[in-house]
């Protein structure tokens, strides 16, 4: 019987929807991907069934990220609603009220992710942002922390400084696995992961690391050092389909990729991984 997984970091997008400047720099994904294209790749795993979906903004204009939140919500409606979640992106660093008022009367969005990653040194930890970022639980949303391993003590400063926010770090805190670099990344994860508002996705991995040429003994002292750092009940999956498709050949590759990885977890704890903790976190 094949295991039930929410997938908690599927995009999809629609350039001729929306506006998506950073497609420029990719070209072999940037044209539209939605459900349809996904359902018809979910056989290609034997061991998984995508269960529920958490759509995770795809960096859009500043002033599309209602849009893209309502875009979404019709695809839950009329083409698969598996889709129980969103992150939407609200610019927080500019004063977003009007932005998460308007998405706050969308059911399924969840939390709110404003990327980090790209942004100059001290744009987590400055005023206006970080204040922007104290304020979600006011309108139920968590935040997701998408940013570059170097980082990760910026990210910590912003954590220490929002105590009520529930955080969810995507991608592991994207660490240079190509080149199977360690330190300071190890330090900053095992830091984070003290404190209790922060979960861990376990995702993104594979674009980290070399896309023609990646194994799974690369991957495991990243995934391994998430796992004991976290612990299995703070710690998620996600697919990140279909920025995932520059490093694995199909969305079950890195859900079946990621079974491998966690092999030596227990049944109850896989359970947790793949399914229950992403239920919890997002309020699913």
């Amino acid at each position: 019987m094949k295991r039930k997984v929410v997938d908690t970091h599927i995009h999809y997008w629609d350039p001729n929807t929306l506006t998506y400047a950073w497609l420029a720099d990719v070209p072999d994904i940037a044209h539209a991907h939605g459900p349809r294209e996904l359902q018809a790749q979910e056989g290609k795993t034997d061991r998984f069934e995508l269960d529920q979906i958490v759509f995770m903004q795809a960096d859009t204009d500043d002033t599309e990220v209602v849009q893209e939140a309502e875009w979404v919500n019709n695809l839950a409606e009329s083409v698969d609603q598996r889709i129980t979640g969103i992150i939407a992106c609200a610019p927080l660093d500019k004063g977003a009220e009007a932005e998460l008022e308007a998405l706050q009367a969308l059911p399924r969005v969840k939390g709110i992710r404003r990327l980090i990653q790209g942004q100059p040194p001290g744009y987590a930890i400055a005023p206006q942002f970080v204040a922007g970022v104290r304020s979600l639980p006011s309108y139920g949303f968590s935040f997701d922390l998408c940013i570059h391993h170097e980082q990760l003590q910026e990210t910590i400063e912003l954590v220490e400084a929002c105590p009520d926010v529930d955080f969810i770090l995507d991608h592991i805190g994207k660490p240079d696995i190509k080149a199977q670099l360690f330190d300071p990344w190890r330090e900053g994860i095992r830091t984070l992961a003290q404190h209790p508002n922060v979960v861990c996705k376990l995702s993104g991995m594979v674009t980290e690391a070399d896309l023609d040429h990646w194994t799974t003994a690369d991957l495991q002292p990243y995934a391994d050092h998430v796992i004991e750092s976290f612990g299995v009940d703070r710690v998620i999956y996600g697919g990140d389909w279909p920025v995932s498709l520059l490093g694995v050949q199909h969305w079950g590759h890195w859900v079946d990729t990621l079974d491998d990885l966690t092999a030596s977890l227990s049944d109850e704890e896989k359970q947790k991984l793949f399914h229950d903790n992403a239920v919890r976190v997002y309020r699913l």
